[in-house]
């Protein structure tokens, strides 16, 4: 097996569609199914299944993907090092993100490296924290921006922010939020959450449970945008970091509120395998995309209530109505005691 065929059988494996795959290597497809079949010829192993739509990696095929892609991000990483030996940032560079981090910050930050190095080819995807975490050990990614799990990864990581998770409900509802809002709030709440899969979720329950509450939540809906766009159109509410909310709070869908008694926030960290030092290239993204993670949680940020900013709640109508009455008529007797006498 040599580099041209590892090539081919990882753009296959990533493509699973022949036309495609051999479009991108520039190559004629024929040439591309023969060099695939002398490659399940010498390992003695179907590693494509065929359909009509494409072709799916067998079991054969994702153990020889997992092996291969490591071999080749450690090539790709050499020849990029000899390019920067002579000024030049070049190279492909997968990067994985979770989806707050990239529904926030990905339209910019990709636009960024593509203006600043235009010989760098940028890969992006979204995943949760535990598949992040998979694919960065595997080395089907150079590096991913995850969610800081209790338990210390096996990996590299390097701190991004710590980010306030914050209480976010539609703007204008009816639903009353306490001036010293704290975490045992949530049980009055129908919330609604991302899964037990969800990193986020994770944190919730970390907090929850030192603060002695159960969280049930109403509904659990996996995409953040779609949280944010449930809780602008009805009474439910919920629990996000800032730059989740980030869009919603600018356009005046929702508000958010500061727990005041046990801030509640998450950590971002960004990672990479140990065993593979990161490229010039590499590190040139994280550093864009670290910024912008941060600008995009500061922004977020000034959107958010205090507890001061929060007000005290409302009186009943007709209580409002007896202490007006009260009021107006202490005033008028005022005002006639304070009457000179003629």
């Amino acid at each position: 097996m040599d580099l041209r065929q590892m090539q081919y059988f990882l753009c296959l494996a990533e493509t699973r569609h022949m036309t495609r795959a051999a479009r991108q290597l520039n190559i004629v497809q024929p040439a591309l199914s023969m060099q695939i079949a002398r490659l399940e010829t010498e390992f003695g192993q179907k590693l494509f299944d065929r359909g009509a739509h494409g072709v799916t990696p067998t079991m054969a095929g994702e153990t020889l993907a997992r092996l291969v892609s490591p071999i080749l991000r450690d090539l790709e990483h050499a020849v990029q090092e000899m390019a920067r030996l002579n000024g030049r940032i070049s190279g492909r560079v997968v990067v994985g993100l979770l989806t707050s981090v990239a529904q926030s910050t990905l339209a910019s930050s990709t636009a960024k490296v593509a203006a600043r190095f235009p010989d760098v080819q940028l890969s992006a995807c979204e995943a949760y924290t535990d598949t992040l975490l998979e694919w960065v050990a595997s080395g089907q990614l150079d590096l991913a921006f995850i969610n800081v799990p209790r338990k210390k990864p096996s990996l590299n990581a390097s701190h991004v922010l710590d980010e306030d998770m914050v209480f976010a409900c539609r703007r204008g509802a009816t639903l009353s939020v306490p001036r010293d809002l704290m975490i045992e709030h949530l049980t009055r709440y129908d919330l609604v959450l991302p899964s037990r899969r969800h990193g986020l979720r994770n944190v919730l329950e970390e907090h929850a449970a030192e603060a002695g509450i159960t969280l049930n939540p109403r509904l659990e809906i996996d995409t953040l945008p779609a949280i944010c766009d449930v809780i602008a159109t009805t009474e439910l509410v919920t629990v996000l970091p800032t730059i989740a909310l980030q869009q919603a709070l600018a356009a005046e869908k929702v508000q958010a509120h500061r727990f005041r008694d046990r801030p509640m926030t998450r950590s971002i960290a960004v990672v990479h395998h140990p065993r593979r030092a990161m490229s010039a290239a590499a590190m040139a993204i994280v550093e864009i995309i670290r910024q912008d993670v941060i600008a995009a949680a500061s922004s977020a940020s000034q959107y958010v209530n205090t507890p001061e900013d929060v007000p005290d709640a409302p009186r009943s109508r007709s209580m409002q109505s007896d202490i007006t009455a009260v009021d107006v008529g202490e005033a008028r007797r005022s005002r006639k005691r304070a009457k000179p006498t003629p």
